[in-house]
């Protein structure tokens, strides 16, 4: 199955976001490694943290393409089935990144695992920004329940 264009440009914000916050996470190490907390060795941390990356888009690409497929179904319950196997399936890559990450000698962990997390504080972030959801131009505020219903009983 392939991305749809909309599916397509929310996985590019995703890994633009994912990526800022790589940013983020790299500078943090560092500053941490010049207060004697861990040691920095860029090319274990550069590494480490773009597999995490990966794997963490990956998730999100999968996700995704769930739900494009499962718009098109119309039995409620192969719908439920699918999208909670995606989702297991997802926990399990995580998961086992997260795992592997620790065990793993040469991997950096909390730059491996913490990219993870990231494509969820980029919703988050777009969400307080406003830009999660865009109004168009021409389209009519959102409507306020309450309102709606004080203007009916009037």
């Amino acid at each position: 199955m392939i991305l749809q264009p909309a599916s397509r440009k929310e996985v590019k914000r995703i890994a633009l976001g994912t990526g800022f916050f790589d940013i983020v996470l790299i500078a943090a190490l560092f500053v941490a490694s010049l207060l004697g907390i861990g040691t920095f060795d860029l090319v274990k941390i550069l590494l480490s943290t773009l597999a995490g990356s990966v794997i963490a888009i990956l998730s999100f690409i999968i996700m995704c393409l769930t739900i494009q497929s499962a718009v098109t179904m119309t039995d409620k319950k192969k719908m439920k089935a699918k999208f909670q196997l995606s989702y297991n399936a997802r926990m399990v890559l995580q998961a086992g990144w997260a795992v592997a990450a620790f065990l793993i000698p040469g991997i950096h962990f909390i730059a491996a695992a913490a990219p993870i997390l990231f494509p969820k504080v980029t919703i988050i972030a777009l969400q307080a920004t406003g830009r999660l959801m865009p109004r168009e131009e021409n389209a009519p505020a959102p409507v306020d329940p309450e309102q709606t219903e004080a203007l009916s009983d009037e």
